[in-house]
């Protein structure tokens, strides 16, 4: 990895992310391929998504929509042990995110006068699940679980067909999926699987969705770009990203297994440490060369703590530390501190934070409850990780009885009369001015 010295050194925000490059040309070009992958989805659906499935996934002649029978082969295949796991992982899912669903409130601004605020659930959600480096039963959880917390009675899942499974989804996606009570999957991959679930299928009986969510590349991130507009989306979660903190007191083996963990996914993932320690750098970058040879996934490792994504950040002290995860704003952040519970407040950017050396990103991406989709690419500066408030539109409903709608009517009608909107004050008037009844003046 490098190391990036930025001691002795004030640093404006763009400077600071300038020392750590995101992988933006990237991102640019899988904007434009995305586009016109869903755009040809869009016209020619299902001719366009067998042709693209021959193309990115070397397969042809599959079912796009999975029949019932195979997902009921995959339920009656899965491993006991790993079929223990997702239901735990579905239970703790489950919990956090009913903490999410907002309770209804009702305003009174006076007699007879009231607003109430509901969350109304989206009508029908699609959830994206990659397939590509590795097999995701785990965000087929935090997916589909904070949909149905929010209320969701439509959903419909897509993920890639598998060359080796003979065009078929990956079974332990099916069993995970049908565990969760989702029987509606479609074999179909990366951005022509947005485009479908924006758009629509007829061909195999895919309706439009309202929102879609999920992780994935590059190019899935951007596809949510292109139908930002036509559906709603939660954050691109693109190339995962991974920020530690750790002072001279924390464990330089545990430190590099969890840079290595999420360098695991991608050779395009950023693993980041933010350090005050030179000798906790040195200590981190030595077992960093041991674990990485040794772990099944050694190469594409080695590309991603190699890219200019990945680095050793060394700052003067804990303030700069602050301000640089801040700025930085990553997918995943690890406070490796002698005081992490306190220091937790000062991170406020973040998609997860993640406190104490027995808190990893591991722990998030299965078992903690929390969701791993999370924003990257610096999106957690404004925006949220994936949860049952994704599938959930706040509605305000507007209740005045004729008193209550009289005592603010003159107010309306001045109001109206200065944006220069007769027409919104003669609604109001319409209500109350009888032929024995004058109009009221904007002075009275």
């Amino acid at each position: 990895m490098q190391t990036i010295d930025l001691r002795g050194r004030s640093l404006s925000t763009a400077e600071m992310l300038a020392a750590v490059p995101r992988a933006t040309a990237a991102r640019a070009e899988a904007l434009a391929t995305a586009t016109a992958i869903v755009d040809d989805v869009r016209v020619r659906g299902e001719e366009a998504l067998r042709e693209q499935a021959e193309r990115f996934d070397r397969v042809s002649g599959h079912a796009i929509r999975v029949p019932r029978e195979q997902i009921d082969e995959a339920v009656a295949a899965l491993d006991p042990v790993v079929r223990e796991a997702i239901e735990e992982a579905i239970v703790r899912v489950r919990r956090a995110s009913e903490a999410q669903v907002p309770a209804a409130a009702t305003t009174v601004l006076g007699p007879g006068a009231r607003i109430r605020q509901r969350w109304q659930p989206v009508t029908r959600a699609g959830v994206y699940i990659p397939g590509g480096k590795a097999v995701y039963p785990s965000s087929v959880i935090m997916n589909v679980v904070p949909a149905q917390v929010a209320g969701v009675g439509s959903i419909a899942l897509a993920s890639p067909p598998q060359e080796h499974e003979g065009g078929r989804v990956h079974p332990t996606i099916l069993a995970a999926a049908a565990l969760l009570g989702v029987d509606e999957v479609y074999a179909i991959g990366g951005a022509g699987a947005i485009g479908a679930l924006a758009y629509g299928v007829d061909g195999i009986g895919l309706d439009p969705v309202d929102v879609i969510s999920g992780p994935g590349n590059n190019y899935v991130a951007s596809a949510k770009r292109a139908v930002a507009g036509v559906v709603g989306t939660d954050s691109e979660a693109g190339a995962t990203e991974i920020l530690i903190v750790a002072d001279a007191g924390a464990d330089a083996d545990l430190v590099a297994a969890d840079l290595i963990s999420q360098a695991e996914h991608d050779e395009q993932a950023s693993a980041v440490l933010v350090t005050d320690s030179v000798e906790l750098a040195d200590a981190v970058v030595a077992r960093i060369v041991e674990r990485a040879t040794a772990t099944r996934h050694a190469e594409r490792v080695n590309a991603a703590l190699t890219g200019p994504q990945s680095a050793i950040v060394l700052v003067d002290d804990r303030a700069a530390a602050v301000a640089f995860s801040n700025a930085y704003a990553p997918e995943h952040l690890e406070l490796h501190l002698n005081d992490a519970a306190k220091a937790a407040a000062d991170f406020t950017s973040a998609g997860a934070v993640f406190v104490g050396e027995n808190s990893p990103v591991s722990l998030g991406d299965y078992l903690a409850g929390s969701n791993h989709v999370l924003p990257t690419g610096g999106q957690a500066r404004y925006a949220p990780g994936l949860g049952a408030y994704t599938f959930l539109r706040p509605q305000q409903v507007i209740e005045y009885d004729r008193g209550a709608l009289a005592e603010v009517r003159r107010s309306i009608v001045a109001l109206a009369e200065s944006e220069a909107l007769p027409a919104h004050g003669e609604a109001i008037e319409a209500r109350f001015v009888t032929a024995s009844e004058p109009a009221p003046t904007t002075g009275a």
